[in-house]
This record gives C-alpha cells, sequence and structure tokens, in this order.
C-alpha cells in the first residue's frame, strides 16, 4: 500500500514553481501599476492654473476646480480597469496555485496602487502650496495630481480580485477537470473498474 503522507507532500519542484509563479504575478501587477500611473496622468492633463492668495493656493475655475476632483474620478476608473484586466490575465495565464495566485493578486495589488499613485504624482508638477506660502500675491502656479480620502486606493485590489474570481468562476476550470489531468485519469479509471467488476460479479450470480 503506498505511504499517502509522503505522495501527498508537496514537493521541493512544486515550492519552486508556486514562488516563480507568485513572482511573476506580483511583478506584473508593479509593471501595469506604472503603466497606469502614466495613463491615470494623461488623462488628468494638462495641469489646472491656480494663483496665490495670502500664502495659499487657489486653483482658477472653471477648470481648476474641476481637475481637483478629475484626479480622484481618473484615478479610481483606471485603478479599476487595470485591477480587472489583470487578473484576468492572471486567472488565464498564471494560475497553476489558485491560493497563490490570489495571495500574490493581494500583495501585487496593493504595490501597483502605491506604483500607480506615485508614477502619477511624479509626472505632474510639484505641490504649489510650499511655494505659494511664500510668493506674493497674484502669482500663477500650476497645481499638482491628487487623490481625495482613502477610499479610492482600493479601486485596483477590489479590480483584481473582481476580475479573478469572475474568470475562475466563469472560464477557468479547476486542475482536476483538465483534460489529461492524471489524477482525473486514474480516478476516471478505477471508477471503470469498479464498475466492470460490479458488473462481471452480477453477471455470474446470475449464471
Amino acid at each position: 500500500m503506498p505511504d499517502l503522507s509522503t505522495s501527498a507532500a508537496p514537493s521541493p519542484s512544486r515550492w519552486r514553481g508556486a514562488a516563480v509563479q507568485a513572482a511573476l504575478i506580483v511583478a506584473l501587477l508593479a509593471l501595469c501599476g506604472a503603466a497606469a500611473g502614466w495613463v491615470w496622468h494623461r488623462l488628468w492633463a494638462p495641469a489646472p492654473p491656480g494663483v496665490a492668495v495670502e500664502g495659499r493656493w487657489i486653483p482658477l475655475p472653471p477648470v481648476g476646480s474641476a481637475a481637483q476632483f478629475q484626479g480622484t474620478g481618473w484615478f479610481v476608473v483606471v485603478a479599476v480597469a487595470t485591477g480587472v484586466l489583470v487578473g484576468v490575465l492572471v486567472a488565464l495565464l498564471l494560475s497553476r496555485e489558485e491560493l497563490v495566485s490570489l495571495a500574490a493578486v493581494v500583495v501585487g495589488s496593493v504595490l501597483a496602487t502605491w506604483v500607480m499613485y506615485r508614477v502619477g504624482v511624479a509626472l505632474a508638477p510639484p505641490d504649489p502650496a510650499p511655494v505659494a506660502a511664500g510668493a506674493e500675491d497674484g502669482t500663477r502656479l500650476l497645481g499638482t495630481l491628487a487623490v481625495s480620502g482613502r477610499s479610492p486606493f482600493a479601486a485596483l485590489p477590489l479590480g483584481a480580485l473582481v476580475g479573478l474570481a469572475l474568470t475562475y468562476v466563469g472560464v477557468h476550470r479547476p486542475r482536476g477537470e483538465q483534460a489529461g489531468d492524471p489524477l482525473s485519469v486514474r480516478s476516471s479509471g478505477r471508477a471503470s473498474g469498479h464498475s466492470s467488476g460490479a458488473a462481471e460479479v452480477g453477471g455470474s450470480r446470475q449464471d
């Protein structure tokens, strides 16, 4: 009788494969986060104009005021789209170990959100508030790219989890159900063997 405890233990090659899979997913998300930051900045640009008044930066209406809200809105839109896209790609191409994919997507999507924000802000003009504090009234300064509140930063992780889950449920099949899987072949072989054996016993009893 085979040793079930030994056969069920993951092999070193499987651990290495899972580690490579996790690293690829995190790297993919970080790369997509950088691209998303560039897209976010391009959709928001050009930078809103403003002026220094009594040591504060005041956006000039209507462009300046609207751009403050557009920065947050475009961040959410781009982050959700990026998350869903990467989640689908991971489920289709990098899903050998489903639990590893899930954990890597959670970690990688948080990293991607940070990368997206930092890239977008780096491409925009610097924060005008410190400059306005020492500038003369009426000095024209360009606004910067920013996100209002904390909830928008959950957009990319949620989008990635939604894309991953929907693809698993709607398209991707578990490994045991895929054609050519050795476990499914052995299981079906044993099941057919039992059924044929039962049929032979039934036939001999009738004779």
